[in-house]
């Protein structure tokens, strides 16, 4: 599980690079200073969440119980193309029902949470 979730982490986070520097270079001068916030906001939760991704990858072992792992991991990948993704199409369109779509990546980020906090609290308990 580690190596997988760890390298879709660090693409993430090469990912959330690249956008950022484009968001930052190519877009300060088109966008609204408000859409120009929303996508940085975007930016920032795919930057930590690849981040995440790859710390839980490195631990996973540690933590437990590896299928609440893996769901909790799939789960931040969720919220990253929900929530960033919605947040960038929005910024970049400026279609306001695609702010709708931001809560549902906000949802996966915190039961992706609740599954691996769940799965450390059960290897505490087991060991």
């Amino acid at each position: 599980m580690s190596h997988k979730y760890f390298a879709y982490g660090a693409i993430g986070a090469a990912l959330a690079v690249a956008l950022g520097a484009f968001g930052a270079h190519g877009l300060k001068d088109t966008l609204s200073e408000d859409m120009l916030e929303v996508y940085e906001t975007g930016v920032r939760y795919h930057m930590y969440h690849a981040l995440a991704l790859m710390l839980v990858a490195l631990l996973a072992d540690r933590i437990g119980d590896t299928k609440l792992v893996k769901v909790g991991a799939r789960l931040l990948i969720v919220g990253i193309v929900l929530f960033s993704g919605s947040l960038y199409a929005l910024a970049l369109s400026d279609i306001s029902v695609l702010g709708a779509i931001t809560p549902l990546g906000g949802v996966a980020f915190l039961v992706g949470w609740g599954y691996i906090a769940a799965a450390a609290l059960r290897a505490r308990k087991n060991a």
